[in-house]
């Protein structure tokens, strides 16, 4: 069941991408009354706020012990794995660049949160210019101490 969903809400994420290509639309960022939701919601925030300050530990503190990282066709299987690899340079490009969450779907199930996330990112890093149009899934599960990041996939391609 929750596999089927997951699926759903992927083919979804991926036919609104596809129609909307780079035409400019209104933020459709999800508003809810449900804490559950909005309390997951904040821990994503957080992630790409501690991302973007530098703050390793605090990135560190929202991932669980095995979450997977999927990004650019690599998998990362672990948060020890994500801290030795990606997170340097992702702390270094979130630094650089500006993002603007443009859609936003959530749910959550029971202990479970599906955040999925359509954005842009502009700027420079590494002095050259970025402009992508990027989607981001984050699966995350409720714990006694709260919600921890499980499973993140980030996709992006130029914008036109």
């Amino acid at each position: 069941m929750i596999t089927r969903l997951i699926l759903a809400a992927l083919l979804g994420l991926v036919a609104a991408s596809a129609a909307a290509h780079d035409r400019p639309t209104a933020p459709a960022v999800v508003q809810t009354a449900d804490a559950a939701t909005a309390s997951a919601i904040a821990v994503v925030d957080a992630f790409h706020e501690a991302l973007r300050s530098g703050e390793a530990d605090a990135v560190l503190a929202l991932l669980s012990e095995d979450v997977v990282v999927l990004e650019t066709g690599v998998a990362e299987r672990s948060r020890e794995e994500y801290a030795s690899h990606h997170l340097p340079a992702d702390m270094a490009f979130a630094a650089a660049t500006t993002d603007e969450v443009r859609r936003r779907a959530a749910w959550v199930e029971g202990d479970i949160a599906w955040i999925l996330t359509e954005g842009r990112t502009t700027g420079t890093f590494n002095d050259r210019p970025v402009n992508s149009l990027n989607a981001e899934t984050m699966i995350l599960h409720r714990r006694a101490d709260g919600w921890r990041i499980r499973h993140i996939h980030w996709s992006s391609r130029n914008a036109r």
